[in-house]
């Protein structure tokens, strides 16, 4: 009996250890928001500028993330845990200090490349940590972590804008990060899964350029346009690094990435179910600030506010969400969650500029809640195909896909918006003016029926996965 509540304890020191880490992550990303007008301000450079700090960060971990997972693999994940909190950091303290738009920038990507670290690890090391019964708990509970991160974020920028400077955003994790660093090294355990495996150097590097050039031609053309020929070089090059990439990976005994491991049906449909989720969480993140500000006339303070539902509900329902799967298992919860996203959708896609706060509460609480109810389990069930020595990649593919679906989901519904916008008002749009609201709404309702229609087709593909399965155990 004391051997297990020890190890109870240790679990929960481990899982305690994982889950501030991915809360400084989260936090980083939600806290700069409203510091950028100001940067931009202090570091005399422009708007559009200035939103490399965040594009650059979302780049380099996306880049990197994958590598990181295998190297996790290969020397251990912890090692690489504790080295990316090392990195993002020191890359922390880099960008509090930075004096020049420049500086900034290049700190930007060592903190990132810390981040990608971290986030490629964490999951393996909670799925390693605990039981398959435990799992789905303790991966809500970091869940919860992400929607504190984001919760909190925002309000305290806007205290350390307003009473400090913006460098305080970024140094307020460097303190954080020292004493999180410590205790990793007092509660995690010892690597036990290193292998003397090699790492695929030239698969590493033809994947973080297939990535970056890709992620870099998305963002930077849903500004310009994708028809600008530096885009259209962009998505080639990426296209012929990625060839080179998957005939690599074929011919040679230790690949950087094993395409062996998406033949299992259910990990590679947890993972375009995971996909398909953020698609739709990120269709409502960018949309419904133009809608409360730009159709409802909402001032920026209360927009905040109103945008806060989002990360309340997650933040509550995502440990219940993963304990509920630790007791009657995962799979119907995804196709649930899904399910009840998906419908969430569609009722966002009658909301006009007469809308009341009350129903568009109601809307958001029941896509946020879906949304809970789905990502606990659905990384539960994603670690679980995989043994221990593929933890660290499964994991890092997951987080991959979640920066995938978010940038997809973000250009999507800006495509979609001015594109239906256009049609509704007979004249190209690419931007909102005033007496647009019309236009705006009918613009935004076909945002939200085709992320529903997205987020249903992995509802239908889980349901007749479930179907198949009862026919087998007939």
């Amino acid at each position: 009996m004391g051997e297990i509540e020890a190890n109870k304890s240790k679990r929960t020191l481990i899982l305690i250890n994982v889950v501030l880490v991915t809360f400084m992550s989260t936090l980083q990303g939600s806290i700069i928001d409203v510091a950028l007008p100001t940067m931009a301000h202090n570091l005399n450079v422009t708007t559009e500028a200035i939103s490399w700090v965040v594009t650059t960060f979302l780049i380099a971990v996306t880049s990197t993330i994958l590598v990181f997972g295998k190297l996790g693999d290969i020397k251990g994940k912890i090692k690489i845990f504790q080295t990316g909190l090392i990195l993002f950091t020191l890359g922390s303290l880099l960008c509090g200090i930075s004096s020049s738009y420049t500086a900034l920038i290049f700190s930007r990507i060592v903190q990132a490349i810390g981040a990608a670290g971290t986030m490629a690890n964490n999951q393996g090391i909670i799925a390693q940590t605990y039981p398959k019964n435990e799992r789905g708990r303790a991966l809500g509970i970091s869940g919860s972590f992400v929607a504190l991160g984001n919760l909190v974020g925002p309000p305290l920028g806007g205290m350390i804008i307003s009473f400090i400077s913006w460098n305080y955003i970024f140094l307020v994790n460097v303190p954080i990060g020292i004493i999180v660093y410590l205790m990793g090294t007092k509660v995690l355990p010892q690597d036990e899964d290193k292998t003397d495996e090699k790492l695929d150097l030239k698969g590493a590097i033809l994947l973080v350029a297939t990535i970056g050039l890709f992620f870099l031609a998305v963002t930077v053309g849903r500004d310009i346009g994708f028809a600008n020929p530096a885009i259209i070089a962009g998505f080639v090059l990426a296209t012929v690094s990625a060839v080179i990439f998957v005939r690599t990976e074929l011919h040679i005994e230790k690949p950087m990435l094993q395409f062996s491991i998406f033949t299992n049906k259910l990990f590679s449909l947890s993972i375009f179910c995971s996909f398909t989720s953020f698609v739709a969480l990120f269709c409502l993140i960018i949309i419904q600030p133009f809608y409360l500000q730009y159709a409802l006339k909402y001032t920026p303070a209360e927009t905040g506010l109103i945008m806060m539902v989002n990360p309340v509900v997650m933040f509550i329902v995502a440990p219940l969400s993963g304990r509920l799967s630790d007791r009657i298992g995962s799979e119907f919860l995804t196709f649930l969650g899904l399910t009840i996203t998906s419908a969430a959708l569609l009722l966002m896609s009658t909301l006009t500029q007469y809308t009341s706060l009350l129903t568009l509460i109601a809307a958001v609480m029941i896509l946020s809640g879906g949304n809970a109810l789905f990502q606990s389990p659905n990384t539960s069930l994603i670690m679980s195909t995989v043994t221990h020595d593929k933890l660290g990649i499964a994991g890092s593919i997951n987080a991959f896909v979640r920066n995938l679906g978010m940038v997809f989901g973000a250009t999507m519904a800006t495509i979609l918006l001015y594109d239906f916008m256009s049609l509704n008002l007979g004249k190209h749009v690419a931007t909102l003016m005033p007496g647009y609201e019309n236009a705006f709404i009918f613009g935004m309702k076909y945002v939200f029926i085709v992320a529903a229609s997205i987020c249903m087709l992995g509802a239908v593909l889980t349901a007749y996965r479930l179907y198949r399965r009862r026919l087998k155990h007939a």
